[in-house]
């Protein structure tokens, strides 16, 4: 039986994942902050956006590619940073970077991932990101602009949504800490998910490793304020000046949902915007990602670079984006369902789930790429 035959969406390899790794790690992954109202507005809002299928519109040879910041890519979407990322699934880090190497979109890597530049540059292809949590001091900032320049990252992303830790309640009921503390209650799960202890025993337990170069093993601070926290700021429109007159190539901000702020990032020379709630893992009181999206469209006009993630859940999603004004879409939870339901097999069979999906949806609009989806949209 095939891949899509038994994993025809997304959802069907979350919830394959979920029996795959430790509950403490599904927690991390899966949760959003608060009631975790966030996170369910951004599904809603998605929802919300129809189009008018179309008929008679003959056959169609699919054209996926877009272009964005200069560069052509095969499919207008890319793998998003997620913090830890080995804690999912072991070597995880590395793995996206080879799938995004060969399949020719973006991958992301966090400040916060278990793995250092170092150890993943080997893997990256030409177009690799790295998203920063932005540090205090400068020496720190100066050393880690350089590491990830020189391990082959040439994009740098600024997380600006984060200027203290969020408390992730789930999280937190699930006894997690990151890096985790091996307690009788996360031993326990670990016993359960036999594959998952395998393979962490043979790439080593997560942890905070670029940070740790800066300060040292000083073990697990809680859930969601980690030692990452101890070398970070909250940064101003000052940092963000200096970052820019330090890093030599693209540049952008993530974590962006109001207009005017879009406006002046762009005026300051930021390359682009990247709109995103944090994916309800910060605040449970902010709108979802999609609903404030044409509103920073219009503000920052029709030429400017927009990123977009936020409840995205496959291919028709990824088009209810574009048709709201991005130009380019990221997945983080997505590919981290895949590696946890099927290793590195199941990070490239998301690829294909999307790829097969915007076509089948597009086909439905009688589109062939996605010139005129925004006129496809369903006025309300």
């Amino acid at each position: 039986m095939s891949l899509d035959n038994r994993y025809p969406a997304i959802s069907d390899l979350a919830a394959r994942a979920r029996r795959r790794i430790p509950g403490f790690a599904w927690d991390y992954l899966d949760s959003g902050t608060g009631t975790e109202a966030t996170v369910r507005r951004n599904r809603a809002k998605l929802d919300e956006i129809l189009f008018d299928p179309a008929i008679l519109s003959g056959e169609l040879e699919f054209d996926l590619s877009t272009t964005l910041l200069g560069r052509d890519y095969p499919l207008p979407f890319g793998i998003a940073p997620v913090g830890m990322s080995g804690l999912m699934w072991p070597d995880a880090e590395r793995t996206l970077a080879r799938l995004g190497r060969d399949e020719g979109i973006p991958y992301s890597l966090s400040t916060v991932a278990a793995q250092t530049p170092e150890t993943v540059g080997p893997h990256l292809g030409p177009d690799a990101w790295f998203q920063l949590y932005p540090p205090r001091d400068p020496d720190i900032r100066k050393d880690m602009l350089r590491r990830f320049k020189d391990a082959g990252f040439g994009t740098l992303v600024l997380t600006a949504d984060v200027p203290v830790a969020s408390r992730r309640e789930r999280q937190l009921r699930g006894g997690m800490s990151t890096p985790p503390k091996l307690t009788p209650r996360i031993l326990a799960q670990i016993a359960l998910r036999p594959e998952w202890a395998m393979g962490t025993l043979r790439h080593g337990l997560p942890r905070l490793r670029t940070i740790e170069s800066y300060t040292g093993d000083k073990g697990a601070l809680s859930s969601t304020k980690h030692i990452g926290y101890l070398i970070r700021t909250s940064p101003d429109w000052e940092y963000l000046k200096w970052l820019r007159d330090h890093w030599d190539g693209p540049m952008m901000v993530k974590g962006v949902l109001v207009a005017e702020d879009a406006a002046r990032l762009k005026d300051e020379g930021v390359d682009a915007v990247w709109v995103s709630n944090h994916a309800g893992r910060q605040f449970d009181g902010s709108p979802a990602s999609i609903e404030v999206l044409p509103g920073i469209r219009e503000a920052v006009g029709p030429d400017y670079p927009l990123v977009f993630d936020g409840g995205i859940a496959g291919g028709l999603d990824i088009m209810r984006a574009l048709a709201m004004g991005a130009d380019f879409v990221m997945l983080g939870r997505a590919f981290h369902y895949g590696l946890g339901a099927l290793g590195a097999a199941g990070a490239a069979h998301v690829v294909h789930i999307l790829r097969e999906d915007l076509k089948s949806n597009l086909g439905q609009l009688g589109l062939a790429s996605f010139e005129g989806l925004a006129e496809r949209m369903r006025s309300s």
